[in-house]
């Protein structure tokens, strides 16, 4: 009695390649025909040339067979149309971005200018409107062109705030007026007693003003001379003191360059005074006269006040 011997599969690199390529090829098309339809058409398409159940299928109803080197040749073109495809994709998705990032640029633009320019409604005869260019450089008195029956509207200058022209203003009436100095028109811009203007209002006067702020120290200077017969040296401590007006050093001694004073007048204008109203005697009268925390006067001054002192 024979035995019966059953034919064995035989099991070889080739079939255990088709295997792992078409499971994989197989899932990356399904879950790319989704989001990417041609590169998973391919992958599927791949995968069925490379399954050993589709090829023997295809093999036992068309004849149709291919072989190993035929399946790689397969596989390589089938990578190659995979990438071109996914290259393709990603490119157009890129433009695709980028034209929307473009259109909503756009549209952004758009919206300022919109924002920011103020059309009027004119006639079909009228040439046609500047560009906004043209119309933010035109002079701030030009007017905007209308029909002949609406009047001219100005231009507002909305560049300056309200309180900084305030300001501006109350500084040239104390610099023109009181004759004061930078620092101390300053301060009574900004002091809760003076005129109570902001840090930033009151700095743009005093960089705006327009003020000779030495001919201001010479009119002071000129003024504490002859109203109050003051000595040089007291004028001039007087003009740059933080308690006094708070010129600066060298306005201060261009006013005492230049202020028309008779200083010995000055001294026996004192002197007189001292004697009349706090019945001093000579001697004492000199000593205030010459000294630091008095009249400043000098030495020579002072005793022309002592000799002329009962004239």
């Amino acid at each position: 009695m024979s035995e019966q011997t059953t034919p064995s599969k035989k099991i070889s690199v080739g079939l255990i390649l088709s295997w792992i390529f078409g499971v994989l090829f197989a899932l990356t098309g399904i879950v790319s025909v989704f989001s990417e339809p041609i590169p998973g058409l391919v992958m599927l398409i791949m995968a069925a040339v490379l399954l050993p159940p589709v090829t023997k299928l295809v093999d036992q109803k068309w004849k149709f067979h291919l072989s190993s080197g035929m399946k790689i040749v397969v596989i390589i073109i089938g990578f190659i149309i995979f990438g071109a495809t996914v290259d393709t994709s990603d490119v157009s998705n890129t433009q695709q971005a980028e034209s929307q990032k473009e259109e909503q640029q756009a549209t952004q633009n758009e919206d300022v200018v919109d924002e920011t320019v103020t059309t009027e409604p004119v006639n079909e005869e009228q040439p046609q409107a500047e560009t906004n260019e043209q119309v933010a450089n035109e002079e701030k008195t030009e007017t905007i062109p209308t029909s002949d029956k609406e009047e001219p509207t100005p231009i507002q200058d909305s560049t300056i705030p309200a309180e900084y022209k305030s300001a501006l203003n109350k500084a040239a009436s104390y610099a023109n007026t009181q004759h004061m100095s930078k620092q101390d028109l300053y301060d009574q811009l900004v002091s809760e007693y003076g005129e109570q203007f902001s840090a930033e209002a009151a700095q743009y006067a005093i960089d705006n003003v327009a003020a000779d702020w030495k001919a201001n120290a010479l009119a002071k200077a000129t003024s504490y001379a002859e109203k109050q017969h003051m000595s040089k040296q007291g004028v001039y401590d007087q003009l740059v003191s933080e308690y006094g007006e708070q010129f600066l050093s060298e306005e201060a001694q261009y006013a005492i360059d230049n202020v028309q004073a008779d200083w010995k007048a000055n001294a026996l204008a004192k002197a007189k005074s001292y004697q009349e109203t706090q019945n001093m005697s000579p001697a004492a009268i000199h000593d205030q006269l010459v000294s630091e925390y008095g009249e400043k006067f000098t030495k020579a001054e002072a005793d022309y006040a002592i000799q002329h002192l009962n004239d």
